[in-house]
């Protein structure tokens, strides 16, 4: 194929090394203390799992849907809005505008960080005796924090990458193994991430170098799937045929109950029947690329069972965002609603997770860093803005206090946003910055831009987003309520960025 393929590379052998590996009897544990394996899909929303209430019903995912049978399903979870500013969320425990240092520099996907500013919590069970490795897609910065943050590491680092390199989401992607230049790796990146994952998990290696097997280990496992532009493994090409998904009523305009930036727009053009045209043929095409991450989840839970790890590794599943198929309008992450950005989190670990629950409770992507740490017995190494959520994993019905904040502030992070930029810098691709609250059964969406009024929705009564109540005189009292504890997370969280807004 090409010259810069991984044939005679470091890490090849260690592939080829794998495929004639059988099962690898685990060495005796001098730290009981559970493992954790963390699985981090892009743009996967809830609706491509099966296991969920959203999910098309030809949608099929058995090996994630196992997960939930014998783990804790949450049916709202606001992970992030876009993929880098949910992973530096991921990386932190910070909402966006606490994030120091962060900021895209250079071309598209460029950027930077100090982490002196920026520190990353996994140092933190490195200090602790974890082994921490992280494989598949980075997007936060050029620095990996190879060495520091992570033992070993394997990372396909877009922010270092030009040209086609930087969209090569599914084949031949150049990869950084262990600090060392990035080289080629032939195929498919899922199953390739899959591949590194399984040898890591039966040898606790990643390439040629390996780490002490009698520790605990974290595994940050960041597919690049399902990305767009949503290709399919060869061998699903022709999964759910004759599949057809239901078309969103308010794909096209007229929305007079929406924003004035979303009434007459939309990312799809009418058909001479009036249908979206390539609706059915782009939705099928997500979904069959998510079969395989859902295959790959099996050969991970194969890996644990047959290493004798699954009693003691806490699993949890994700995505940094959910992705909208033309509910209002859109074709994209980024916007407030559930559709956009709701994704499947999913806690399994025998004997401290509930088996088969499923939590009701909205819950923020930030509130991920803390359950992490709180299982392996370590404290938070600074005061993070999520909150553990321990009790809920035992009890899915748990008294639960906490709203989710959620900002939504594009390219700028931290001080950088103070003061606030321009109005004309607080757009991209039409979406204006906004933050949003989600609590109980509410949800309330305050812009930074003027002009485009408030939106407040009663997910119970109404999942869609349909109908906006901010300017119902009967709704004002939970205008009001949900505006003050908007204003009583941005304190906490972030006081500058509250002065910032003026609010």
């Amino acid at each position: 194929m090409t010259s810069g393929r991984f044939l005679g590379f470091a890490f090849a052998a260690a592939l080829i090394s794998f495929c004639g590996t059988k099962a690898v009897a685990q060495a005796p544990a001098a730290d009981e203390r559970p493992n954790i394996l963390y699985i981090y899909t892009d743009d996967q929303s809830r609706r491509a799992v099966s296991c969920y209430e959203q999910a098309q019903p030809w949608v099929r995912t058995p090996n994630i849907d196992r997960l939930a049978r014998d783990g804790t399903r949450f049916r709202s979870a606001y992970i992030g809005t876009w993929c880098m500013p949910s992973r530096a969320s991921q990386l932190t425990g910070h909402l966006q505008f606490a994030i120091e240092s962060m900021r895209m520099e250079g071309s598209y996907p460029g950027s930077t960080y100090d982490p002196k500013l920026c520190p990353f919590w996994p140092r933190t069970l490195r200090e602790h005796g974890y082994v921490t490795a992280q494989i598949g897609k980075w997007h936060t910065g050029r620095d990996t924090g190879y060495g520091r943050d992570w033992d070993l590491q394997a990372v396909w680092n877009r922010p270092n990458l030009k040209g086609d390199d930087v969209n090569a989401y599914y084949f031949d992607q150049k990869m950084e193994v262990n600090g060392a230049p990035a080289r080629q790796l032939d195929g498919y990146s899922t199953d390739n991430y899959t591949d590194f994952a399984v040898d890591f998990i039966r040898n606790r290696r990643i390439g040629q170098n390996g780490a002490d097997r009698t520790r605990p280990w974290f595994l940050w496992l960041c597919y690049a799937g399902v990305h767009g532009p949503y290709t399919p493994a060869p061998r699903h090409l022709e999964e759910y045929p004759g599949s057809r998904a239901e078309v969103p009523v308010d794909i096209f305009p007229p929305r007079p109950n929406k924003p004035p930036h979303l009434r007459a727009r939309t990312r799809w053009k009418r058909d001479e029947d009036g249908s979206p045209v390539g609706f059915q043929k782009a939705v099928r095409k997500y979904h069959q690329a998510v079969c395989s991450l859902d295959e790959g989840v099996g050969r991970l839970l194969e890996a644990l069972r047959e290493t004798g790890q699954l009693d003691n590794t806490l699993i949890v599943f994700t995505s940094d965002q959910g992705f909208a198929w033309g509910q209002h309008g859109l074709r994209e992450k980024w916007a407030p609603y559930d559709a956009a950005l709701c994704a499947p989190l999913i806690f399994h670990l025998p004997g401290r997770v509930a088996s088969g629950a499923v939590c009701d409770v909205p819950v923020g992507g930030v509130d991920i860093v803390p359950t992490l740490l709180a299982m392996a017995g370590v404290e938070e190494p600074w005061t993070m803005h999520g909150h553990d959520l321990s009790p809920l994993l035992s009890d899915a019905g748990a008294d639960w206090a906490h709203p989710v904040l959620l900002p939504q502030t594009h390219d700028f992070y931290g001080s950088d946003l103070n003061p606030l930029p321009p109005e004309d810098r607080r757009w991209r691709r039409e979406l204006p910055w906004y933050v949003l609250l989600r609590r109980g059964s509410y949800k309330y969406v305050r812009y930074l831009v003027d002009g485009e009024g408030d939106e407040l929705y009663d997910l119970a009564a109404d999942p869609d987003e349909l109908s906006n109540l901010a300017s119902d005189p009967a709704h004002q009292q939970t205008v009001a309520d949900m505006r003050e504890a908007m204003n009583n997370e941005l304190q906490r969280t972030g006081p500058e960025f509250l002065q910032a807004t003026g609010w």
